[in-house]
């Protein structure tokens, strides 16, 4: 006697997000505040710009100094690219939470603590490069670091996106591997 197999559709899972919005909250702040040591680590891995006085107090960066603009900025860019790839790896590993809700608050925590790094370094490095005493002309000086392009920001969310996004694709699974009941 042979035995009949049908193979029903199972039903989809839906999306949870009741459940889900208090640790995505959670999420979303705790990972704002990586921003903070990522911009004082920023603050000391930045080259300063040594710059000259000219008359009427006009800054000009010294010859081959100007590069260290696009230094601050790619070292900015690559700590945030850094953070966002281990910011989405540790986020897959909250198996109980997996899903689009804790997906969107690892990335809004990823763009804020990216601000809070931009503006926060820049705090940190203006307080390593303070000018004591009134400079003269003619003066060497060595000017903080700064990022001048807020494009930077976008770099920590998309690997964040990125890397949560490819290990949900690598799952397989329709539920993620989630174990709530």
């Amino acid at each position: 006697m042979s035995r009949l197999v049908f193979n029903l559709p199972r039903p989809r899972p839906r999306v949870v997000v009741k459940a889900d919005l208090l640790p995505s909250v959670s999420v979303l702040s705790l990972i704002g505040l990586v921003g903070i040591p990522l911009g004082w680590l920023w603050s000391r891995l930045a080259p300063g710009q040594r710059v000259r006085v000219f008359d009427g107090g006009q800054l000009i960066p010294l010859q081959l100094e100007s590069w260290h603009r696009f230094d601050a900025l790619a070292i900015y860019g690559l700590l945030g690219m850094g953070a966002g790839v281990v910011t989405g790896s540790v986020v897959w590993l909250m198996r109980e939470r997996r899903g689009p809700v804790i997906m969107i608050a690892a990335v809004l925590g990823s763009l804020l603590s990216a601000w809070l790094g931009v503006t926060m370094g820049g705090a940190f490095a203006g307080g390593m490069y303070t000018v004591t005493g009134s400079p003269k002309v003619g003066d060497v000086l060595t000017k903080a670091p700064e990022i001048e392009s807020w494009w930077v920001l976008v770099a920590q969310p998309l690997a964040t996106a990125l890397v949560y996004g490819l290990l949900a694709g690598w799952n397989g699974r329709d539920d993620l591997g989630r174990r709530l009941g």
